[in-house]
This record gives C-alpha cells, sequence and structure tokens, in this order.
C-alpha cells in the first residue's frame, strides 16, 4: 500500500489498482469529502462480516433479499475509545430458523475481527 496526502486532511491509501480517499469531518477541519481513516476501519469489520454472512447465504441458496447487518459502538466515557462493537444480523420473515446460530459463526469468521482479537505487532520506522 502506499499512502499520500493530496491536500487539507484528506489521506488516500493506493491498493493494487483501487486508491481509498479518507478525509477528516468538517467538525475536525477537513472538508468531509470521504470516509475517516477510523470511520473505515469500522467499516471493513462490518464489509467483513457480511462478505460472510452473505458467503453462508449464498452456499446455502438462501435468497439475501432482506438480510442486512448493523454495526454499532460502545465508547469509553473516560477515554473515548470503543470498548464495544455490536453487530446485528437482520433476517426477513420465513428466514430459516436453523440457520440463525450459524449466520452468526459465519459473522464471527471475519478475518478483521480475528485481528482485532490478536492484534499484530507494530513497526514504524522514517527511512530517506
Amino acid at each position: 500500500m502506499e499512502i499520500t496526502f493530496p491536500g487539507g486532511l484528506r489521506v488516500n491509501v493506493k491498493q493494487g489498482p483501487h486508491t481509498i480517499p479518507t478525509d477528516q469531518p468538517q467538525e475536525a477541519g477537513g472538508s468531509g469529502s470521504a470516509p475517516s481513516p477510523f470511520e473505515l476501519f469500522l467499516a471493513s469489520i462490518g464489509a467483513c462480516a457480511g462478505y460472510y454472512v452473505l458467503k453462508f447465504c449464498l452456499g446455502r441458496k438462501i435468497p439475501t433479499d432482506g438480510i442486512s447487518l448493523t454495526l454499532d459502538t460502545e465508547r469509553s466515557s473516560e477515554d473515548g475509545m470503543v470498548k464495544a462493537v455490536r453487530l446485528r444480523i437482520r433476517v426477513p420473515k420465513g428466514f430459516p430458523p436453523q440457520y440463525r446460530e450459524p449466520l452468526v459463526r459465519a459473522a464471527n469468521s471475519c478475518s478483521v475481527k480475528k485481528h482485532i482479537q490478536k492484534p499484530p505487532e507494530f513497526d514504524i520506522t522514517v527511512t530517506g
């Protein structure tokens, strides 16, 4: 990945052929032109869990119409850090009841969540 600064408080991440823009909200001095890096971090948790839910349903030929996920966080009043992430999987009427718990297990397969639960080491250096 290559990270660049296109102006203002925007930061772009080039990952292969994709450029992922980020910005800060207006109240933090940015222009609000893109999600903040932290919003993308949280979105990656939801998207990852959603992928596993989608694959679970597709593998069983369960229609995905009416299935959605919501992600909410609870923050510490002391330091503002996220202390809980709550993912809710909404299923429509008629969703096979025997697949509710397996659907939760599928969402729990999310590799982003697994990396948060067992974080990597960080090595930050200055070069050049």
